[in-house]
């Protein structure tokens, strides 16, 4: 069984992992995700005990119970990035043993929900909506770099995509991966369904313009009026791509619930978000505690 280098897995001296500064004691089964710190905050206040916080640069962890389920709650701050470092690392705390470097031969799943804000490219999607991405796009790339990617992608609906986009090679490939059917059946009565482009940045990725304009300032009409049978892309935002995608091909259940704080099409923004952004929070963590 292969022993994993230390320039591989990077522990810290105090045994936790070299990012998040966590110990595997330390992790629940179910990990809310969110891009903010101070969200972290928000959360675990609903929490009915906490046994730990844990800070190291933008991740910032709570781990305690809620309605007698215990939870983590971390933040992973902006971008795919920084979900690759979290979800690899997450997965380590759950099934690598520390002291040998070595896969443990029990398996052990997390449920990783990801808790996020984003921007509607749908005219009839309001801004205070709950979005799950029961498909993430993404146009990031990462995937790619890891053996397995197409084991976990849905192929024809990236070729019609592609078509549709008039895609230009220089970027990289788009990939489409599903949220776990579970958490969809967990979600459904409570989100509207989407498919929810992860994009690598916040501006000319996502179509805006300030001084720099897009390669292709017509890639946003292009993408709303994309139709995939009766399915079509609802909204943008910046992790949930690499979340699933790692999730599927580690075997973990992963999902991403977005709040609308934006209207792309009719080019308004809600800068006071914080009471539909807690009445996501409220809601996922009830569905969450009955699992």
């Amino acid at each position: 069984m292969r022993i994993i280098p230390s320039s591989e897995l990077i522990i810290n001296a105090d045994g936790s992992i070299f990012h998040l500064h966590l110990k595997p004691e330390q992790l629940a089964d179910i990990v809310i995700l969110v891009g903010d710190p101070g969200r972290v905050a928000m959360i675990a206040d609903y929490f009915d005990t906490r046994e730990c916080e844990v800070s190291n640069r933008e991740f910032l962890t709570v781990t305690g119970s809620y309605k007698g389920k215990r939870m983590t709650v971390m933040s992973t701050g902006i971008g795919i990035g920084n979900i690759d470092i979290c979800v690899t690392e997450l997965d380590a705390l759950a099934n690598i043993d520390f002291e040998t470097r070595q896969v443990k031969e029990t398996f052990r799943q997390l449920t990783l929900v990801r808790l996020g804000t984003s921007g509607a490219i749908q005219q009839d999607i309001e801004v205070g909506e709950a979005v799950f991405s029961r498909t993430s796009l993404g146009f990031d790339g990462l995937l790619s770099y890891y053996e397995g990617r197409d084991s976990v992608c849905d192929l024809e609906l990236e070729r019609a995509f592609e078509e549709h986009t008039s895609w230009y090679k220089k970027l990289p490939a788009p990939y489409f991966v599903n949220a776990h059917n579970d958490l969809f059946e967990l979600f459904k009565d409570s989100t509207r369904e989407g498919i929810t482009i992860a994009a690598p940045g916040f501006y000319a990725p996502q179509g805006r313009w300030v001084r720099i304009a897009p390669h292709d300032l017509q890639l946003n009409e292009k993408i709303e009026s994309f139709r995939f049978g009766e399915r079509r892309i609802t909204n943008f935002e910046m992790e949930g791509s690499a979340l699933a995608g790692l999730a599927a091909l580690l075997g973990h259940r992963a999902a991403t619930i977005c709040t609308i704080i934006a209207q792309r099409v009719a080019k308004n923004a809600c800068t006071d978000y914080k009471p539909f952004v807690r009445k996501m929070i409220e809601m996922a963590l009830d569905k969450l505690a009955s699992l």
